[in-house]
């Protein structure tokens, strides 16, 4: 059982998880960083975080054409529905959903969530994902909060965290955040998408080594890494 992941630029990301394609918060089209089209994504699953564009505004037509079902919280769900998306899963904070070869938790995060049209997107979230003999833990858009360390608890193989600061916590709090969590694994998103969160990453992996015992996993967009 093997899972892959694929970074897109920003917090765009792909897990093929044992044959099975997977997106999360695919934003491409408008993306400076993204290596392919939203045309050319697959999927058989997509989850959606939260409802800001630079996360949720591809995630129509992928999923019309597709036919991928897109796992998000329920105001989401119910807005996607209303644009056409006829498969939807509205989770909620702390619920999990069994979709047979991957199980996704919706977890805390501390943002805000609109969706590209004003529409209220309900609580921003990230995803506890169980899969292949692994747990990945996608923070979403988030500040730094201690419960964190519950996460931890799981066991976590690999963390995905932002580090841009401005609009999610920086690479300070992430430093913190990591040794909340104590992955194995941990790679860095939302960063060097806009001069606004221009991040020195080789800098934040350096001391993801020196500060954490988690190992840093950076990668070029479209760049992928088999997850052991």
């Amino acid at each position: 059982m093997a899972i892959t992941i694929t970074w897109y630029g920003h917090s765009a990301f792909a897990l093929d998880v044992n044959g099975h394609p997977v997106l999360i918060d695919p934003f491409l089209s408008d993306n400076p960083l993204a290596p392919i089209s939203a045309d050319e994504a697959r999927a058989e699953l997509i989850l959606l975080s939260h409802g800001h564009s630079d996360h949720s505004s591809d995630v129509v037509a992928i999923a019309q054409r597709t036919g991928a079902p897109v796992i998000s919280n329920v105001e989401i769900s119910n807005w996607l529905k209303r644009q056409g998306v006829s498969d939807t899963y509205g989770q909620n904070t702390g619920g999990a959903g069994d979709y047979g070869f991957m199980e996704v938790k919706l977890t805390i995060a501390f943002h805000s969530s609109s969706l590209p049209d004003g529409t209220y997107g309900g609580s921003p979230n990230g995803f506890l994902i169980t899969a292949a003999g692994k747990k990945i833990y996608y923070a979403g858009d988030t500040a730094l909060f201690g419960d964190m360390a519950l996460y931890g608890e799981e066991g976590i193989d690999l963390a995905i965290l932002p580090i841009g600061d401005y609009f999610t916590m920086g690479v300070d709090d992430s430093i913190r955040g990591i040794k909340l969590i104590n992955p194995r694994f941990v790679m860095p998103m939302h960063y060097n998408t806009s001069p606004t969160i221009a991040q020195d990453v080789a800098g934040w992996a350096n001391r993801v080594n020196s500060e954490t015992d988690a190992m840093p996993i950076v990668l070029d967009p479209g760049g992928t890494y088999p997850l052991p």
